[in-house]
């Protein structure tokens, strides 16, 4: 069973390849937090602009588009600042533990990874491992998690070749 249930709204991210690329960047997410592969789901929507627009103003009052959101299945952040989040349990492989959902919009990615000058396929790794990481209960709001996330981001993106986004 794949870790990512990727549900594709935009068919260009079919063309692009999203569910294999989605799959590896959560893997190794995963495995760089210290957790198993196996007993966990994530699910994944590749969507246009538009689609995440209504998500952001639903969601976080933004009516406007962003790269990427992300909706934990339940909270995991740690209780002070700069502490690694809890780690979930994994269920079993017939019956895995959701850790949530991941939308990733079309337009933005594309113009971001223009913009920065780097592959569209290493900035979208970059935001599906982001994503993982705050379904894990990893955030960027206070100094010293978000040091603790970038970091961990950045081993995990240099061990799928992925060069230092920050």
């Amino acid at each position: 069973m794949d870790l990512v249930e990727t549900v594709i709204e935009d068919a260009r991210w079919e063309a692009f390849g999203l569910a294999p690329l989605a799959e590896r960047a959560a893997q190794a997410a995963l495995e760089g937090a210290g957790l198993p592969v196996e007993g966990f789901l994530i699910g994944l929507m590749g969507c246009d602009d538009a689609r995440i627009a209504v998500l952001n103003a639903d969601f976080r009052g933004k009516p406007k588009p962003t790269n990427v959101l992300s909706w934990p299945s339940e909270e995991r952040g740690a209780e002070y600042a700069g502490e690694v989040p809890d780690a979930p349990e994994p269920g079993e492989p017939d019956d895995p533990e959701s850790l949530g959902d991941i939308a990733i919009a079309w337009e933005t990615c594309v113009d971001e990874a223009e913009a920065q000058g780097k592959p569209l396929a290493d900035h979208v790794t970059h935001l599906v491992v982001h994503g993982t990481l705050h379904l894990l209960g990893y955030d960027h709001v206070e100094d010293e998690d978000a040091a603790l996330m970038e970091g961990l981001e950045v081993r995990i993106l240099a061990s799928l070749g992925v060069s230092d986004p920050y």
